[in-house]
């Protein structure tokens, strides 16, 4: 016999929070979806390893969805769906609304960069026989978890004649990989005497690419010259092309599942592709909503989003001025009118590092997409803030789109913190908050969520967009 409830766990019910488990609140059938939805996500995060890749991904998606490139000065309507590429590092997708931009537009706003090492103008060098690539790290990492990894190197090189050149070097597995050397534990006294952030040091993250020399010739630097023989004849490079090249050292394996019950997802870059991913299917799902929807995937967020392809420019700010101008409004009474979503990675807590946490206000995987009200650092520097009406407008949002959320800090008061693109926005004069999806390991080269926790993301920026 059913025991019946007591009248303090009655009104527990009724007036107390109780976060629970994704999986215990999803049926079967949506479980199944949300795993079948992560198999797309897991593709594109081994795919789109740079900021280059996903926004090209991101186009291509767009174009066969059915999106046409972006042309200021055409008079767009309801249902029209259009694409911005910028400076092939950033994209923006529009989906116009049955109401007019008078009414404001609704944005997410997701990064597609990702901590990194990146190579310096002038980088390869040989010593004792070995040839080596000098790198500049991008973002912050802990600069130990990047050596005796394998290694790929994506990007771009602009040759003398002008010609482009994409580069990927050491995902397949016919291809060549690269890696930073650390020192044996027998020979690393004085090395461990070093504190845990100086253990590796910036100068001494050098790629290893090569030990043979050229032929049998008598000259100096006969590694280094092998190397150059080999990247021209292959890409036509010479050394002076790197001065003109963006190419990025990033980890060189796959996503993969993680746990007995498959439950969680590791790879790299997943600050913030988790949130990208979710934020473009969203987007290709959207039809004809009633407000403009508005999907940025943006630059340079892991270096303070400075830069003309980071959302501290005015790429963003020119591209909702344009849109105003069709139906002859000032960008500015659109922009003050609008909602944003900034859709970005939140530090989910883990029991083998309570103490950087305050249990109370951390948030947790598998407890489903995590709404952060602001940000920042120790006494809120750096961050927007979202108001109270807003938070409670996106919360019943959330609830009527039967979307599984928490909300979370990034750490302790006084622990240190961190920003997201959401000022930014904030300074357009929009609405905005912080919505994504709790990572284990964040920065590491291999980062850890919950396909749950993606899923409800993805969720939340459908029924953000689709609100009436």
């Amino acid at each position: 016999m059913k025991e019946e409830k007591t009248a303090a766990e009655i009104l527990a019910e009724k007036l107390c929070m109780n976060p629970q488990n994704a999986a215990l609140l999803m049926s079967s059938e949506e479980i199944a979806k949300a795993d079948k939805f992560c198999e797309g996500y897991k593709e594109f995060i081994t795919l789109c390893k740079t900021e280059r890749e996903a926004a090209s991904f991101a186009v291509e998606k767009a174009v066969n969805a059915g999106f046409k490139p972006f042309e200021p000065g055409v008079k767009y309507k309801p249902g029209d769906r259009v694409f911005y590429l910028h400076r092939n590092k950033a994209a923006i997708l529009a989906v116009f609304g049955k109401k007019g931009l008078d009414n404001g537009v609704k944005i997410v706003a997701a990064h597609i960069d990702s901590p990194r090492l990146d190579l310096k103008p002038n980088p390869l060098y040989e010593d004792s026989e070995l040839a080596l690539l000098k790198t500049h790290y991008y973002g912050g990492i802990k600069k130990y978890q990047w050596t005796a990894v394998p290694l790929a190197m994506h990007g771009v090189v602009i040759l003398k004649s002008g010609e482009s050149l994409t580069v990927s070097i050491g995902e397949k597995d016919n291809e060549p990989k690269f890696v930073i050397n650390d020192l044996l534990p027998h020979l690393g006294a004085e090395q461990g005497k070093r504190s845990l952030s100086q253990g590796i040091k910036g100068e001494e993250l050098n790629v290893l690419v090569g030990s043979r020399p050229f032929k049998s010739d008598k000259g100096s630097e006969l590694v280094k010259l092998n190397i150059l023989n080999i990247l021209n004849e292959k890409y036509g490079i010479i050394e002076a092309d790197f001065l003109s090249a963006e190419l990025e050292m990033v980890p060189a394996y796959p996503a993969a599942d993680i746990g007995f019950d498959r439950s969680m997802i590791g790879g790299y870059g997943q600050d913030d592709r988790v949130c990208a991913y979710p934020a473009l299917i969203a987007a290709l799902e959207c039809k004809k909503p009633e407000y403009t929807v508005v999907t940025v995937l943006t630059d340079k967020e892991e270096t303070g989003s400075d830069g003309n392809t980071g959302l501290n420019s005015a790429y963003l700010r020119y591209f909702i001025e344009d849109i105003a101008a069709q139906q002859g409004l000032n960008g500015r009474d659109v922009l003050r009118r609008s909602e944003c979503l900034s859709a970005d990675v939140n530090a989910a807590f883990d029991p083998t590092f309570p103490n950087v946490h305050e249990k109370m206000n951390a948030c947790y995987l598998n407890k489903g997409v995590v709404v952060t009200k602001y940000t920042g650092s120790r006494g809120k520097g750096g961050t927007s803030d979202a108001g109270a009406e807003f938070m409670g407008k996106i919360r019943m949002l959330l609830d009527d789109g039967e979307v599984i959320w928490q909300t979370g800090e990034l750490g302790k008061v006084d622990e240190g913190g961190g920003g997201t693109v959401a000022q930014y926005i904030a300074k357009l004069d929009v609405d905005v908050v912080d919505v994504g999806v709790p990572v284990l390991s964040m920065h590491a080269p291999f980062e850890v969520v919950s396909k749950l926790d993606v899923y409800m993301a993805y969720k939340a920026f459908f029924a953000f967009g689709a609100q009436k």
